[in-house]
């Protein structure tokens, strides 16, 4: 059985010299012990501004499992975990996808290969708990999961994008034309047969984090607009609840009018144009958001450009 080991980069040089180290000893001893008969270590630099594919370049004649796909320029990370994987259909039998920090616990890949070879075409590396994640990710992330769940969106918590893809799974994931990727929810639409394996996150190794709360934010929105449609219908839900409390209120103009009080419906005008104007812009910006996938997705344009390759 041969293996991909998909790791997308964005300034990681300061771990990859120890992430190889540690993937290599890993893959060494799976392949004495049978488990695997080749492996490729594929390092996928989304356009880092440090010496990353410096280091990928300096790392590939030494070992003869690194090697690499540089970006010509930064796409983000779901895109960049795209090409790593498109990469390796046809080349390998499963492709397992980490991140490079460490923080995926490494040696659950062997679980995640002997499940492969027990039949399962789709494996979820899932986090027991968010200890090493400070107060406000974990209540963000969390809250993320369940936002998702009541839009609709069929998500595992507490699973990133620590999984292995068999050869199968990895060939129908090619074949998914949207350039608007989300893959967590994208892998759960495939239908192949599935299963988990669970572990106890790391510490980062070493540099800091690269998703920042803007990114994060952007990716929550990247996730609910391709997978729902849900705020749209909560849009005709408002509109319908707005259309009812402007016919009461046009009943307490109308009773007001009526008792000789008029110049009391400042305050209820007052609010209705704010209200509604307020609500009609944010309308306008879901609306906006689908609009704007609409567009991505027509024009077609690459997902990621291969500058080198090693």
């Amino acid at each position: 059985m041969k293996l991909n080991i998909v790791i997308p980069c964005y300034n990681e040089e300061e771990v990859l010299r120890e992430t190889t180290k540690q993937l290599t000893a890993l893959v060494d001893a799976m392949i004495e012990e049978g488990l695997l008969s080749a492996c490729d270590i594929l390092y996928v630099d989304d356009g880092s501004k440090d010496g990353t594919w410096r280091m990928v370049e300096e790392m590939q004649p030494q070992s003869h499992y690194v090697h690499g796909l540089k970006l010509a320029h930064n796409v983000g990370h779901q895109n960049a975990l795209w090409a790593g994987l498109s990469y390796s259909v046809g080349k390998c039998d499963a492709a397992v996808s980490i991140d490079a920090d460490l923080q995926h616990d490494i040696h659950k890949i062997r679980d995640m290969v002997l499940a492969y070879q027990d039949g399962f075409e789709i494996v979820y590396g899932i986090r027991n708990d968010r200890a090493t994640d400070s107060a406000f990710k974990k209540r963000t992330a969390l809250s993320f999961y369940r936002l998702m769940q009541k839009m609709g969106v069929d998500l595992i918590p507490n699973h990133a994008d620590f999984r292995l893809l068999g050869k199968n799974a990895l060939q129908a994931l090619a074949d998914f034309p949207e350039r608007n990727l989300f893959l967590r929810g994208m892998v759960r639409l495939l239908g192949f047969k599935e299963t988990e394996v669970r572990f106890d996150c790391n510490d980062r190794f070493a540099g800091k984090s690269k998703y920042t709360l803007r990114k994060m934010f952007n990716f929550a929105i990247d996730g609910i607009t391709s997978f729902s449609v849900q705020p749209l219908r909560v849009i005709t839900v408002i509109g319908l609840l707005c259309v009812g409390v402007s016919v009461a209120e046009m009943v307490y103009i109308l009773i007001a009018y009526f008792q000789g009080n008029a110049i009391r419906g400042w305050a209820s005008l007052l609010f209705s144009v704010w209200f509604l104007g307020g609500l009609l812009l944010f309308s306008v910006g879901v609306v906006g958001e689908y609009i704007g996938k609409i567009y991505k997705e027509v024009k077609r344009r690459p997902r990621y450009i291969i500058e080198k390759q090693v």
